[in-house]
């Protein structure tokens, strides 16, 4: 069967914010900044599992386009036809999809399009907008906060030992709802709060990443790397002292360039020439602020290798996983006690011709009916502490848990 995909430009007001035109029918979002994707409904999607979950995943869209007519008027990154995919983190357990929706409306700077799948009519208009999470409680995950620590401090001795050298702990948090909550709620709190990560949502994995994991727009390839993080206080001047001693501690130093070299290290074999910082900037943000540092490429096998394939390259990065990648996953696996599903996996869009942006699931919940379970995690090096670990995870809960129990 054929499918038909047709892009024409939209006339949308500049104020009209487009997570509104959403309704409640399997939504998407990829927003930043007022500007992105949105959209709703399936017109087709795959699941995927286990290590071939990306290749699958990507075998899928081959066949999809390949069938597939496009009409498309705007002929921009992002439009025509665009898949939202959302992955397990690691190999196994957890299911990963690539879906596309059946209406798409996308946004960047003056010029907007609206992309429908087969004979759909639609003219975006404000959806009905969604209720408040009613009665939101939250409880411990799979660990209490004593019992991570103690997982902490295991690694910190395994890292002193020499079996490793940075390893990346998560733990998770349950709110439950007395009703079903609507996940465009808290993605409208996450956007006006968190403007400058990239508000996602697909298939109920949502949250408001800090972290782009790579950006592939017509040969050139970014990738933001955050590792290394402290905790704001909410006074300026406290802050700015604070950024000042996040840029000269080594601890944080040395994590962040763990995450740094993993990330060069797998776009290289991509790359025709790259451009790696000498030394990070401090990223602010409303929660927490952290070392952060930009790498960019020109891909030179650009018709052979996507946005998505170089996702999977660069998963996980040691921002996410650990030093060595190989050691510090099998770690995780033995000793977190949770699974991550498609927490800190990636997360983002892919159009027709590969390109596209893939943030990391950080700042995350996965939404089930009334239950909401929200993630955090915490980079462990040698001199890491269990009870600030511990702090800074409370810290990375936030956004996600104001955006559930806030007007």
């Amino acid at each position: 069967m054929t499918l038909t995909v047709r892009t024409v430009r939209l006339d949308l007001d500049a104020a009209a914010k487009l997570l509104d035109l959403v309704p409640a029918d399997r939504p998407v979002t990829w927003l930043r900044r007022g500007d992105g994707l949105v959209g709703w409904g399936v017109a087709a999607e795959v699941r995927t599992q286990g290590a071939t979950r990306f290749a699958d995943a990507a075998k899928w869209w081959s066949e999809l386009i390949a069938r597939t007519e496009v009409h498309d008027e705007v002929n921009e990154p992002g439009t025509g036809m665009v898949s939202f995919g959302s992955f397990a983190f690691g190999d196994d357990p957890g299911d990963s999809v690539l879906v596309l929706p059946q209406v798409v409306v996308g946004r960047r700077g003056d010029l907007a399009w609206l992309t429908t799948v087969g004979d759909v009519s639609v003219v975006p208009t404000p959806a009905e907008p969604p209720a408040a999470p009613v009665a939101v409680s939250f409880a411990d995950g799979a660990l209490n906060g004593e019992q991570w620590m103690s997982v902490v401090a295991d690694a910190v001795a395994r890292i002193s030992r020499g079996d490793l050298e940075k390893v990346v702990l998560a733990r998770d948090l349950v709110a439950t709802a007395t009703e079903p909550v609507d996940v465009r709620w808290p993605l409208a709190r996450l956007t006006e709060q968190y403007p400058m990560c990239w508000t996602f949502n697909v298939d109920g994995m949502f949250g408001a990443t800090p972290e782009m994991l790579v950006r592939r727009e017509r040969g050139l390839v970014t990738s933001r790397v955050l590792a290394g993080t402290i905790r704001r206080t909410g006074d300026d001047e406290r802050d700015l002292a604070l950024a000042a001693t996040l840029a000269r501690s080594s601890k944080d130093l040395e994590e962040h360039e763990y995450a740094v070299r993993s990330v060069a290290d797998a776009l290289e074999p991509h790359c025709s020439s790259m451009n790696v910082p000498e030394a990070p900037f401090v990223l602010h943000l409303p929660n927490v602020m952290h070392l952060a540092t930009d790498v960019a490429g020109v891909v030179h096998d650009a018709t052979t290798v996507s946005s998505l394939q170089l996702a999977e390259a660069l998963h996980p990065s040691a921002a996410v996983g650990g030093t060595p990648t190989a050691v510090a996953t099998e770690l995780i696996t033995e000793i977190e006690g949770m699974a991550r599903d498609r927490y800190a996996g990636p997360v983002g869009w892919m159009d027709a011709s590969g390109d596209g942006e893939w943030g990391i699931a950080l700042r995350s919940a996965a939404i089930s009916g009334s239950t909401v379970r929200l993630f955090a995690g915490c980079g462990i090096v040698a001199d890491s502490d269990p009870e600030a670990e511990l702090a800074e995870s409370q810290a990375k809960f936030v956004p996600v848990r104001d955006a559930l129990t806030t007007g």
